[in-house]
């Protein structure tokens, strides 16, 4: 999945942004249990980038939530 920019967040409804969080979350997931079922994290930047993302899509539905 590619890494959302604070301005396709903002262009999606609630909605879409509430499946993209799960979409995240799980993408997540699977990335951490595959890095620690090998050992060796091959790309240790996902992680931290699929993170940041999480918490970018999570202040700005806060955010979109207060305006309503």
């Amino acid at each position: 999945m590619a890494i959302l920019r604070s301005k396709e967040i903002w262009d999606m409804e609630i909605e879409e942004i509430q499946e993209k969080l799960v979409e995240l979350k799980a993408e997540l997931a699977k990335n951490i249990s595959k890095s620690a079922a090998a050992g060796v994290n091959e790309n240790p930047g996902k992680v931290k980038e699929l993170k940041r993302t999480i918490a970018r899509v999570l202040t700005i539905m806060n955010e979109k939530q207060k305006e309503n």
